[in-house]
């Protein structure tokens, strides 16, 4: 029977446990659980500042990218203009 130690410190943060020298599995699972929570998006957009205007101009190409994919995804054809 074994019992938690109140006083042992958990780790904190993104943790993922190696089991009898399963070192590749173990790095995948971190992988993938660093790619879930955002935390690479995150450091890319700290490393440099960016004006508030690239922002909304990045986020509105994304937004039409989005309607372009949905259009081509439901057959429809796009305006020709």
């Amino acid at each position: 029977m074994s019992y938690d130690n109140p006083y042992r410190k958990k780790p904190r943060g993104t943790t993922v446990f190696v089991q009898e020298g399963q070192f590749d599995k173990a790095l995948r699972k971190f992988k993938k659980k660093i790619m879930e929570t955002g935390l690479l998006r995150e450091l890319k957009e700290r490393e440099c500042y960016e004006k508030p205007t690239t922002i909304r101009k990045k986020a509105k190409a994304a937004g039409k990218n989005r309607w372009r994919k949905k259009l081509a995804a439901q057959g429809m054809p796009p305006k020709l203009y």
